[in-house]
């Protein structure tokens, strides 16, 4: 308490300039590098746990690189390469459920390969359009729609395009569960 008067009686004082005033504070300790990385990698982590439910951010790509940004700025010591390729695996099969999960329960509900490609695109379009939900409805009408225009069975239309949604929503899911568990362990991996 008593550094804040004597700053006031410095800065109060018509002798002195802007320059002496500054001379007088305290510095603002140096960051180094490896911790502003550290901050990068858990931002990066963050994220990837924020895109597991939200559409058009990379959870698993996100979490690599929060995980391989730590590692540099450790020394390519933290964590250890057995924990470190775990944690490269759960990311990269957090991708791969965040990539594929449309063209696979499309496929595993009966869609064809035409309509699994078309259901992708129109997948993306509904959701520049829509957002999350014209994701989701774009896909799956698209697979009912052009199911239903191949075979002229509502039924199997029906229950493809309900697979291809479940599937969907399982992976946001699986997603979530994955991301976390990286954080979780990089959590772990900075504090012991």
């Amino acid at each position: 308490m008593s550094a804040l008067p004597a700053l006031t009686t410095l800065a109060a004082s018509p002798a002195l300039t802007g320059a002496t005033v500054l001379q007088q504070l305290p510095a603002l300790p140096e960051v180094g590098l490896s911790a502003v990385l550290v901050v990068l990698a858990f931002v990066l982590l963050g994220g990837g746990v924020v895109g597991s439910v939200a559409p058009m951010i990379p959870s698993g790509l996100l979490s690599l690189a929060g995980v391989l940004i730590y590692w540099v700025a450790s020394g390519f010591g933290d964590p250890d390469l057995l924990v470190l390729s775990g944690l490269v695996l759960v990311s990269v099969v957090a991708m791969a459920a965040e990539w594929l999960s449309g063209a696979v329960s499309a496929k595993a509900g009966g869609a064809s390969t035409k309509t699994t490609v078309a259901a992708t695109l129109a997948g993306f379009l509904g959701l520049l359009v829509v957002g999350p939900v014209g994701f989701i409805l774009g896909t799956a009408l698209t697979v009912f729609g052009l199911t239903y225009w191949e075979n002229e069975d509502a039924e199997a239309s029906a229950r493809a395009a309900g697979v291809t949604i479940l599937g969907m929503l399982t992976s946001s899911l699986a997603q979530l569960l994955l991301t976390v568990g990286v954080l979780v362990v990089m959590v772990f991996v900075l504090v012991f």
